[in-house]
C-alpha cells in the first residue's frame, strides 16, 4: 500500500488559488479513479476535483472554506503500490506550480466583478501586513481595488482557518461598508479612494421580516452576480435598441437539416450557434463594438470571443466563451456551444472557459421571453438578447402585390455603453445581425 497526495490542479493561467466549498468524500471512504473528491471555488467558477487514482481517502489536509494554492496537497489517498507509482509523475509535474505566486494578481484582475480592464496596482505588501496577519493574493488585490488600507483590513473578522480573511468575508464587508453594521476604520488610515469605492458597492435596504417570511442566504455565486450587475449599471449608461427580424427561412432550414446533422455529428444544432455566427459576422463589419474601456482608454480587441449567458441548474448564471468565433464554421461553433453548455450544467467548467470574452449573447427566448433589456458584461461595451421565435402575421411583398402571410419573427435587443457606443453604431450593428439572419440560404450545406 502507498499514500498518494491529491493536489489542487492548475485551473488556468490566471488562477493561483481556490477555496474548498465541499468535501464529497469522507475519510475512510473508497474512491474510484476519476471520481470527484471535493468541490472548489475560484473567483471565476466552481468545479469538482477528481482523483487520478483509486483507493481510500485517508485524511483531509484542509477544511471547508480554507484557501489552497495551486499545486498544494488537498488530501491523502491510500492506494495500491502500482496505482500510486503510476500517478507519481503527475504529482511531481503539478508540484512546481505551487511555487509560482506571480499569476495571483492577474487572477483578481480578471474576476467577473473587476471594473478595470487593466490590473490595478497592488496597495498592500505581499504576504503579511505589519500586524502579522496573512492575506492571500486574491484578497490583497480586491483590497487594493477598493482602496482598503492595511489597518482597515486588519480589523475585518475572518471565517477561515485561524481567523484568516477570505474573499467571501471581504465581499460581505464591502457590501455593508459605511453602514452601522460595518467595522469603522481609523480615519488616519483610510485612503482618499475609499469613499468613491464604497459608493459603488451594492446598497443594502432595511427590511423588517414579516410573519411567515423565509430567509434565504445568497450563495457565493449569487453574491458575485449581484455585485457584478450593480457595478455594470453604475459604470455604463445603458441604451437598448430593438430590431424585429423575419427568420422564416432560417427556421425552415434548421427543420430540414437538424436530424441529418445530429445523426452525422452526434450533436444537436440549436439556434444559439446560428445567432453566434451572425454576431461574429456583424462584429467584423463593426469592429468598434468589440472593445473594452479603461478610464479614457479604449481597447479594440483583435479576437472575437463571444460569451453565451448560460443558466445553471441552481438558478445562477455563468458566461462561457466561444474563442475566435469568427474563425469557426457553423459545425465548429455548434460543437463548442454544446460542450460548454454541458460542462456548465455538470459544474465542470474551467476558469479558462469563461475568460477573454469580448461580446456577449443571451438567449432570453429559451425561457419564452419575447425580448429583454440585458445588462452589459463588464468590461465589454455591448450585449445582445435574442427573444423567442414566434409565428406572426406579416405583410409580404410579392411580384403580384402585398399579401398577408404567417412568418417566423424574432426581436433582437441590443444594450450598449453610451459612453463609447452611440445610437448610430449600436443600432446599425443589431440591424446587421438581423440582416444576416433574414438572408439565410435555405439550401445551405452544413
Amino acid at each position: 500500500m502507498a499514500q498518494f497526495e491529491l493536489l489542487l490542479p492548475k485551473m488556468g493561467e490566471s488562477v493561483a488559488e481556490a477555496t474548498i466549498t465541499q468535501w464529497l468524500k469522507q475519510p475512510g471512504e473508497s474512491i474510484a479513479m476519476d471520481e470527484s473528491v471535493l468541490t472548489i471555488a475560484t473567483d471565476k467558477v466552481d468545479s469538482d476535483v477528481p482523483s487520478p487514482v483509486a483507493g481510500t481517502l485517508v485524511k483531509w489536509l484542509y477544511e471547508v472554506n480554507d484557501v489552497v494554492q495551486v499545486g498544494q496537497a488537498l488530501a491523502l489517498v491510500e492506494t495500491e503500490s502500482g496505482s500510486a507509482a503510476a500517478a507519481a509523475p503527475a504529482s511531481a509535474a503539478a508540484a512546481p506550480q505551487a511555487s509560482a505566486p506571480t499569476p495571483a494578481a492577474p487572477a483578481a484582475a480578471a474576476a467577473p466583478e473587476a471594473v478595470p480592464f487593466v490590473p490595478a496596482t497592488e496597495a498592500l505588501p505581499v504576504g503579511r501586513t505589519s500586524s502579522g496577519r496573512f492575506y492571500s493574493p486574491l484578497v490583497r488585490s480586491i483590497a487594493a481595488k477598493e482602496g482598503l488600507g492595511a489597518a482597515e483590513l486588519d480589523q475585518i473578522p475572518g471565517s477561515g482557518a485561524d481567523g484568516r480573511l477570505n474573499k467571501a468575508d471581504l465581499l460581505t464587508y464591502l457590501a455593508n461598508r459605511g453602514s452601522a453594521a460595518a467595522l469603522a476604520a481609523p480615519a488616519v488610515s483610510a485612503p482618499v479612494a475609499a469613499a468613491p469605492a464604497a459608493s459603488s458597492a451594492p446598497k443594502t435596504s432595511s427590511y423588517s421580516p414579516q410573519e411567515g417570511d423565509e430567509i434565504i442566504e445568497m450563495d457565493r455565486m449569487r453574491k458575485l452576480i449581484a455585485d457584478h450587475m450593480v457595478m455594470s449599471k453604475s459604470t455604463s449608461p445603458h441604451v437598448t435598441s430593438f430590431v424585429e427580424a423575419d427568420v422564416t427561412n432560417l427556421v425552415r432550414w434548421r427543420d430540414k437539416v437538424k436530424h441529418e446533422f445530429e445523426k452525422r455529428e452526434g450533436e444537436k444544432i440549436t439556434f444559439t450557434p446560428i445567432f453566434i455566427e451572425a454576431v461574429a459576422k456583424a462584429i467584423k463589419d463593426f469592429p468598434l463594438i468589440n472593445i473594452s474601456i479603461d478610464g479614457d482608454k479604449i481597447y479594440r480587441h483583435k479576437n472575437i470571443n463571444i460569451g453565451m449567458a448560460t443558466a445553471l441548474p441552481t438558478g445562477n448564471l455563468i458566461v462561457p466563451v466561444i474563442k475566435n468565433a469568427d474563425q469557426l464554421n457553423l459545425s465548429g461553433i455548434t460543437k463548442q456551444v454544446n460542450a460548454l453548455a454541458n460542462r456548465a450544467r455538470n459544474n465542470q467548467l474551467k476558469p479558462d472557459d469563461i475568460q477573454g470574452g469580448t461580446y456577449t449573447l443571451t438567449n432570453v427566448g429559451s425561457f419564452g421571453n419575447v425580448m429583454g433589456t440585458p445588462i452589459i458584461n463588464q468590461p465589454q461595451v455591448a450585449i445582445l438578447a435574442v427573444g423567442a421565435i414566434r409565428k406572426m402575421p406579416a405583410v409580404v411583398e410579392t411580384p403580384e402585390g402585398d399579401m398577408i402571410a404567417i412568418r417566423h419573427k424574432i426581436i433582437l435587443s441590443h444594450s450598449y455603453d453610451h459612453r463609447v457606443v452611440d445610437g448610430a453604431l449600436g443600432g446599425m450593428f443589431v440591424r446587421r445581425v438581423a440582416d444576416y439572419l433574414e438572408a439565410w440560404d435555405v439550401n445551405r450545406n452544413i
